[in-house]
């Protein structure tokens, strides 16, 4: 066991957040089970994975916080397709290039999204058409208000845009990972987003080689900031710090015709991106005095240019939410995880 006090600026792409009190990095699944079991004797903990989504405050974190770095990939293959069941620990985008190697399909689309596998059911993580929940079958998960480790299918997570029940009430920690994946054929997989299409030059719905896809989509991805690189400040972020507005569709009709919008069953999702660019807040915007600042690169991504607090981010977040109220009347949510007395 591994026990420290670090700055979770250190743990965090955002590169901002005081320290925690203690720390307990776990290597193997049941180290995990171990530590995540004495964390919950403390009033206050957090499990941390790649740091991708989280904003912590500068006084950092008064309680425990279970770093998790398991690793395993294990796979069975049928005449159908193929069940791979991932540790929680393996970086995300390490795995998806996994499974285009091996020619397993599902997940190319999602290529070049930070974090760890146990992190992206959180948030059902998606990208260019393709949502976790199109391949996710259940998690392993131990359950913090019973103890229990048991397997949890994917249909009682109610996994939505962006969210799901371990996001919103449902405390534990997720252990594994099961997906079903398909395998590659002559034709290729189906492209299920306009943009991807056209840069790669295809009719939507047409089928392209899994790494194909996946090369594409890391280039469309790096061109906005969203591929960490450190000696790029633009990738020093929380990936887009917004989630995409839905609002009822006769909210929507009082919106410009010109701005972009989306069916969401009954409801209209709205671009976030574009709504904060037309209220006059421009990629490179820096509230006056701060290191925060609007990507250069991504309008939704909210970056530190090197130094900066997270009170500064938080600063730069609540004038983007402000801003955008202001002019259109929508309310901007966070997308990050946020520890602390931030955005209140």
């Amino acid at each position: 066991m591994t026990v420290s006090e670090p700055v979770l600026a250190d743990l965090t792409t955002l590169r901002v957040g005081g320290p925690s009190a203690r720390l307990l990095t776990a290597t193997t699944t049941d180290e995990l089970v171990e530590h995540a079991t004495a964390a919950w004797e403390d009033d206050a903990w957090l499990v941390l994975g790649g740091g991708s989504n989280l904003l912590v405050a500068d006084d950092g974190f008064d309680g425990t916080v279970v770093l998790v770095r398991t690793r395993g990939v294990e796979h069975e293959t049928d005449a159908d397709g193929v069940t791979v069941r991932v540790a929680a620990g393996e970086p995300w985008d390490a795995f998806v290039a996994t499974t285009v190697e091996h020619g397993w399909t599902g997940l190319e689309a999602l290529s070049g999204i930070p974090g760890t596998v146990g992190a992206a059911p959180v948030q059902n993580i998606g990208a260019y058409g393709v949502e976790l929940s199109d391949v996710l079958t259940r998690i392993e998960f131990l359950d913090a208000a019973t103890g229990e480790r048991a397997w949890v299918p994917a249909a009682e997570l109610a996994l939505g845009y962006r969210t799901s029940t371990l996001k919103h009430g449902r405390r534990g920690v997720v252990l594994t990972v099961e997906f079903r994946l398909g395998t590659v054929s002559e034709a290729g997989v189906p492209v299920r987003y306009a943009q991807l299409a056209g840069s790669l030059g295809v009719d939507l719905g047409s089928s392209v080689a899994p790494e194909t896809v996946r090369s594409e989509v890391l280039r469309l991805r790096g061109s906005k900031g969203m591929v960490l690189d450190a000696e790029d400040h633009d990738t020093w972020s929380a990936g887009s710090f917004f989630t995409n507005p839905i609002v009822s569709a006769g909210f929507a009709e009082t919106l410009p015709a010109e701005a972009p919008r989306w069916p969401a069953g009954d409801d209209v999702k709205l671009s976030a991106a574009w709504l904060i660019e037309r209220s006059g807040v421009h990629r490179g915007y820096a509230v006056p005095g701060s290191r925060a600042a609007i990507s250069s690169k991504h309008t939704l991504a909210l970056t530190n240019r090197g130094g900066a607090t997270a009170a500064q981010v938080a600063e730069l977040a609540r004038y983007v939410q402000v801003t955008v109220l202001n002019r259109f009347g929508v309310s901007l949510v966070p997308e990050p995880v946020v520890v602390g007395d931030l955005l209140a």
